[in-house]
C-alpha cells in the first residue's frame, strides 16, 4: 500500500470516527438525558436472548478472535476453507463493529506476498470471514507472515 493510499485511508477513518463520536455525543444538555439513555439501555439488555447464554458462548468470548474464527470455520466451513483457515495466526478488529467503517485484519503463516502461495487461500479466508461476521460496510484484509497484503474482501 502506497503512502498516499495510507494517508487517504487514515483521513477517511478519522472523519468516520469524528462523525460517529459527534453523532453519539448528543446536545450535551444534561444529566437527565444521560440517565434516561442509561436506563433504556439497561432495559434493552435485560429483556432478550442475551440473558441466557450457553456455556459454549462464554468459552468463545474468552478465546482469541483467531480461535473463535477457526472454531466457526471448523464447524461450518467447506474442506478447502478449513484448510485455508488452518494457516490463520491472528485476527484483529473482528470483535467491535459499528456498521460505519468496519475493518478486520487476518494474519496468516503464508509467505511470498501477493505473488506467493497464499493468494488463493486468502480469498477463501475472506469468504469464510464474511460467513462468520456480517457488516453493512466491512472490509477484511488478509496478510502473510511478513505483513504483506495477500487479499481482501467485504463482509
Amino acid at each position: 500500500m502506497g503512502m498516499k493510499t495510507k494517508i487517504a485511508l487514515g483521513a477517511v477513518v478519522g472523519i468516520a470516527v469524528i462523525g460517529a463520536l459527534s453523532a453519539n455525543a448528543g446536545d450535551g444538555d444534561g444529566d437527565a438525558k444521560s440517565d434516561n439513555r442509561t436506563s433504556a439501555s439497561a432495559g434493552e439488555k435485560t429483556g432478550g436472548a442475551s440473558e441466557a447464554k450457553p456455556a459454549d458462548d462464554k468459552a468463545d468470548e474468552k478465546a482469541s478472535q483467531a480461535e473463535q474464527f477457526k472454531a466457526f470455520v471448523q464447524k461450518n466451513g467447506t474442506p478447502k476453507e478449513k484448510d485455508a483457515v488452518s494457516h490463520v495466526t491472528k485476527v484483529q478488529g473482528a470483535d467491535e463493529q459499528n456498521d460505519i467503517l468496519d475493518a478486520a485484519d487476518v494474519y496468516t503463516d503464508f509467505t511470498g506476498g501477493i505473488m506467493g502461495e497464499g493468494t488463493g487461500p486468502a480469498k477463501l479466508i475472506a469468504s469464510a470471514f464474511a460467513d462468520w461476521k456480517d457488516s453493512e460496510n466491512g472490509l477484511v484484509t488478509i496478510y502473510d507472515a511478513d505483513g504483506e497484503l495477500l487479499g481482501n474482501g467485504q463482509f
